[in-house]
């Protein structure tokens, strides 16, 4: 599998990363409770009539036609103007990620306005989003080179595929934690961003990985992730567009600082392991930090 170089934040002093040549082909916690059902009662009137296919067809918002010359999200920032993530410091694993296979409209709300296109992928990179929400119809995914935001997608034009795993990031124990299928595997202390670039907060994904640009990183392949620096004037010149990245660092002397441009920095067997087991499209959460469990009796 070839990789493609995307550019991402490093630490402080080191440059981005600059797209390069070649092909890229990915293949590709904390439950909340859930909702209690609704207790049947004893009927009050008559059954209703099934509804037909093409009553349902009726309650689905329809889409509304997409100019063409609307930008195509890539690696730069998205464009605004699409709606927050309610959920954002949800830490409830987003199981299902949706891989456009034509480019497809994405839009404000369900029967919204058409803001961009989002294409099968970002610089040569296949890409595969979390799914947030399903709604009449329309599915919303956490929106690629943004942060804290949706994309709501009418039906057709995409593929679904499901995600094992998560990983949550505690910015004031400087923690992070690989899960799968809802439990934790491992964790390990990182280093974050310094003040003023504060790694950002909320639901993101891993958007693809790149090889590491300098010895810097350890020899270790980095993940560039969905997220954007929360203000892209705090980061230094040379790395204004760059994307938040976890990566890992020459040595270990910083781990448990906030020392980065706003990257999460682990160490080099950490990051192998988790190159090695989890795939592009896995959700990302930053926390500041996680509740403590309740006390074992």
């Amino acid at each position: 599998m070839t990789r493609r170089r995307v550019r991402l934040l490093a630490a402080v002093g080191v440059p981005l990363l600059l797209m390069a040549g070649g092909a890229t082909g990915w293949a590709l916690t904390p439950d909340a409770a859930p909702t209690a059902p609704p207790v049947a009662g004893p009927p009050t009137s008559a059954p209703a009539a099934p509804t037909s296919a093409a009553q349902a067809a009726e309650r689905v918002p329809v889409a509304a036609p997409a100019p063409d010359d609307l930008p195509v999200i890539d690696y730069d920032r998205a464009p605004s103007g699409f709606p927050a993530d309610p959920d954002t410091m949800d830490t409830t694993p987003l199981t299902e990620g949706l891989h456009p296979t034509r480019r497809i409209a994405a839009y404000t709300a369900p029967g919204g306005r058409p803001l961009a296109f989002l294409a099968p992928t970002i610089n040569g990179v296949e890409l595969t989003m979390p799914i947030a929400e399903r709604r009449a119809g329309w599915t919303a995914v956490l929106l690629p080179s943004a942060n804290r935001r949706l994309a709501w997608l009418p039906p057709g034009g995409y593929t679904t595929v499901a995600l094992t795993d998560q990983i949550v990031v505690e910015r004031k124990p400087h923690r992070l934690t690989w899960y799968r299928a809802g439990q934790p595997l491992r964790s390990w202390e990182v280093s974050l961003g310094q003040r003023g670039q504060e790694t950002p907060l909320g639901r993101t994904f891993i958007l693809g990985r790149t090889p590491p640009p300098q010895s810097v990183y350890g020899g270790v392949d980095i993940f560039a992730l969905g997220s954007v620096p929360d203000d892209p004037a705090a980061v230094p010149p040379s790395l204004r567009g760059a994307h938040i990245g976890i990566h890992s660092w020459y040595h270990d002397g910083e781990l448990g600082r906030k020392t980065t441009n706003g990257c999460i920095r682990l160490t080099r067997s950490g990051q192998r392991m988790l190159l090695a087991e989890v795939r592009p499209g896995t959700e990302v959460v930053v926390v500041d930090e996680l509740p403590a469990p309740p006390p074992t009796a």
